[in-house]
């Protein structure tokens, strides 16, 4: 079995007008020590022609299809397997690389190898057009963290660009793509990778990230509030004994905040108290308060609301100053 240095696992899906540039983006990388890993799930486009074409005419292709679809976390876990390289990188189907991406990150690796490498990406249109936007201004994440140990911003908000990563395959050691989620593996993913390493960002766009209107979770937010429930929940479970009584808070708060927007008020509600009953003394204590008594709706909703958002700016200055 012919090792390499690096596997980049990329899941296909219906992808057909994007694929080819995204395949090729791998193949012409300065870097040429890779294998390429496409698990199709049985895309009903010409995907899978256009997969095949290139595996026939470069050995470092490896591509899987699936004869059913079987989702993103299905998909994920199978590339995972076929991987043989010592590092490991992500790609989408509708997503690019620079042609430097892993050249300049293997460079960098050799002095962080226990961290988990990303970098920011520019922003593209359905057309590939630049739309003038960076991963990190969109996301808003000029203030946040971006390097050491970040479980603690993460779990709070997934702001990693998954395109750009570079990091050992040892380091996965045991963490899974969750079969129960349809769409939110990834912050799923980033989470239980920063439980155990600390990232380390480089602030040159090595990735581009593709908006359009296929972009899968802007097509099913029902499945999306789902999964943000399951997630939460996970995260209580899992890191409960790890997290401060706020970000507790925090995340019944998004339980229920998921719950009401799928119409089930009274177990929104109860996901309400909960954050009110962790963490009443904490400067979310309106928020949650406003949320429970009003689900954030109506003048006194929109009231409490002006008040909780005043006082927050008025904190977050404070800790600037």
């Amino acid at each position: 079995m012919k090792m390499v240095l690096v596997s980049v696992l990329m899941g296909s899906y219906n992808h057909e007008k994007y694929i080819s540039e995204a395949i090729e983006s791998v193949l012409n990388q300065t870097f040429r020590d890779l294998e390429l890993i496409i698990v199709d799930d049985c895309s009903t486009d010409n995907s899978r022609s256009i997969i095949e074409k290139y595996q026939a005419k470069d050995e470092r292709v490896r591509a899987f299809f699936h004869e059913k679809n079987m989702g993103i976390a299905q998909t994920a876990n199978d590339g995972f397997k076929e991987s043989r390289g010592k590092f490991i990188s992500f790609l989408a189907s509708d997503d690019v690389w620079v042609p430097c991406k892993l050249e300049k990150q293997l460079a960098l690796i050799k002095n962080h190898e226990d961290q988990v490498l990303w970098s920011e990406g520019e922003i593209i249109d359905g057309n590939g057009v630049p739309t003038g936007m960076t991963f990190t201004q969109m996301h808003l994440v000029s203030k946040k963290k971006k390097t050491g140990n970040l479980f603690k911003e993460i779990i709070d908000d997934n702001y990693i660009l998954g395109q750009s990563l570079l990091f050992k395959k040892g380091h996965v050691n045991g963490i899974t793509f969750d079969l129960n989620l349809k769409y939110l593996n990834d912050y799923r993913f980033m989470v239980d990778l920063a439980s155990k390493h600390e990232f380390f960002f480089i602030s040159e766009p090595l990735a581009k990230y593709r908006v359009h209107n296929g972009n899968s979770i802007s097509k099913d937010q029902t499945a999306w509030l789902k999964d943000l429930i399951l997630l939460g929940n996970y995260f209580l479970e899992r890191y409960g004994d790890d997290i401060s009584s706020n970000m507790k808070g925090i995340l019944y708060l998004k339980i229920g905040k998921a719950y009401s927007s799928l119409g089930q008020k009274d177990l929104a509600k109860q996901f309400y108290l909960k954050a009110i009953s962790v963490d009443f003394l904490s400067k979310e204590g309106i928020l949650y308060l406003t949320y429970a008594l009003t689900d954030a709706k109506g003048l006194l909703g929109n009231f409490l609301l002006s008040l909780y958002f005043k006082l927050n700016s008025i904190f977050d200055l404070r800790s600037y100053n």
